[in-house]
Parts: structure tokens; sequence; C-alpha cells
């Protein structure tokens, strides 16, 4: 059986994190899925194996900072002790950003991309430390409505990994 972790960082994220598990198809009814807070002892996600997907929902706010929830999680899989094969043969991943271009100086030419350093970090982190893409990146700039979230997660429940 497939599980599904959702960690959010952040009440914006919370809110995207219950979407995404309302979402989930009937058709997936054997997939488990749980919701947690990123400040929730992150230390403990690595005892998740090959049958978990863990989704990130993470929050970027001004200054490209994490959110308190979201940092204690960020700062966990960041350290530098952690090795390059940290996260091989544990859970697969996959990482939703949330921002805002309202608080970036230059409004005018910035999107989703450019407000979500938090979701984009951590993605490329998780990588580096071996770990197993489940979808691919997703980013949402809450100025335009956060259009993007829906199909991103319509193309998450549709993916590969729940064939």
């Amino acid at each position: 059986m497939v599980k599904v972790v959702i960690i959010h960082g952040g009440e914006l994220a919370n809110d995207v994190a219950q979407q995404v598990a309302a979402k989930k198809p009937s058709t997936l009814s054997a997939v488990d899925v749980t919701i947690r807070n990123a400040s929730e002892r992150p230390k403990t996600l690595l005892e998740h194996g090959s049958d978990t997907i863990i989704c990130f929902i993470m929050q970027t706010i001004e200054n490209a900072s994490p959110t308190e929830e979201g940092g204690t999680l960020v700062r966990f899989f960041k350290r530098k002790t952690h090795p390059e094969d940290l996260l091989r043969e544990k859970f697969a991943f996959c990482v939703l950003g949330l921002g805002d271009s309202n608080l970036l100086l230059d409004r005018q030419t910035t999107s989703a991309k450019d407000c979500n350093q938090v979701a984009q970090e951590l993605d490329s982190r998780l990588e580096a430390l071996g770990g197993n893409r489940a979808h691919s990146l997703g980013m949402a700039d809450e100025r335009h409505g956060l259009e993007e979230v829906e199909p991103w997660i319509d193309s998450f429940w549709a993916s590969e990994c729940f064939k």
C-alpha cells in the first residue's frame, strides 16, 4: 500500500494540504493520506520507506524566508552533516511552493518562480540528498490567485507513482 504524507509549512500551506488530501481520487482508495505540520520532528520523516510519497507544501514569506513551521524542516534538510545518500531508498518526494510576488519590489515582471525560493531550495536539496522525485516541482503565486495549485494537484494524483 502506498502512503502519502502531506507536510505543510504555513497557514496557507495547510489550506492547500487539505485541498490535496480532499482531491484524492476515489480510484486510489488504497492510498493512505496523512497531513502533518512541517515543524513536527522532521527527523521522523526519515523513517518512511520507499512505499511513501512525501508531498512538501512550503510557503515563502518576506525576504525569501520560510514560515516559522517551514523553517524547522528546511533547516533540518539543509544540514551540511547529512550524507549525500541520506534519502536513498527512503520516501519519494514532491514539492509545491506557495509564494506571493506582491512582497517583491519589482511586481511588474515577476512570476511564481520569483517568489518560491523556499520550495526551490528544498526541492534541490532533497534531490542532492539522493531523494527520489515522485512529481515535478510546482510553484504558485498568491498575487495571481494561486491559479497554479489546482492543475498541480490534479497532475500529482494522476502521476505515474499511483499507477
